[in-house]
């Protein structure tokens, strides 16, 4: 019987979940952005990842684009750059992600018509935080739903790809928050609004929450 549990808990262990090759590719295309083409590269050998050196994955929705190899390039920012030095980059590489989504998934997320942009910026958010919550739900393994309290809204990650298999002792999943207040920007046009990550798996969390303020700031 010990054996059988042990077997199922080491299969459970091995399980591995994915995004599709277009996010992984997109993700990096960001990061090049900003570090540049010899940057990402001397991240990726870092992070023991040379299948990915200037062979970025293709640009299709093939779900070939790990959880660990997405977590281990944000863990090998921080011990590259240091805790402070890696959350920045990968803020900045989260807003940058949103960019190069937006053109690959803009027909798939649907909100860019006429009525929607004319609603109220309120309603705007949440049907923009749905859609998009939606959209990973059906496309990647990642698993994320929507909820509301006093602080503002909720965004609950329940499998989350930034912080796979990591361990830390705060909130660490930065590319994320940067990628919703790009987003929020986006839905918008042009506001800036508190984005915090309040949880984290990788700190021992059940899940990775991050609040988002119901009103812009000023």
């Amino acid at each position: 019987m010990n054996i059988i549990n042990q077997e199922s808990t080491a299969a459970k262990d091995e399980t591995e979940f994915y995004y599709p090759n277009k996010m992984g590719r997109i993700v990096l295309t960001a990061m090049e952005e900003i570090m540049g083409r010899h940057g990402v590269n001397a991240i990726l050998n870092l992070a023991q990842l040379h299948h990915l050196v200037n062979d970025y994955p293709p640009n299709n929705l093939q779900l070939g684009f790990t959880f660990t190899e997405f977590s281990t390039i944000q863990q090998t920012l921080e011990d590259m750059y240091g805790i402070r030095g890696g959350r920045g980059l990968a803020l900045r590489a989260g807003r940058e992600t949103w960019k190069y989504a937006l053109k690959e998934f803009m027909p798939v997320l649907g909100i860019t018509d006429l009525a929607f942009r004319t609603l109220p910026l309120g309603i705007k958010i949440k049907i923009g935080l749905d859609v998009f919550a939606e959209t990973l739900n059906k496309f990647t393994d990642q698993r994320v739903r929507l909820g509301e309290d006093e602080r503002g809204y909720l965004w609950i990650i329940e499998r989350c790809p930034v912080c796979w298999q990591r361990t830390a002792v705060s909130p660490t999943c930065h590319l994320a928050v940067g990628l919703l207040e790009e987003s929020l920007n986006w839905v918008s046009r042009g506001r800036r609004f508190k984005v915090e990550e309040v949880s984290c798996i990788a700190a021992g969390d059940e899940t990775c929450t991050i609040v988002i303020s119901k009103k812009p700031l000023p």
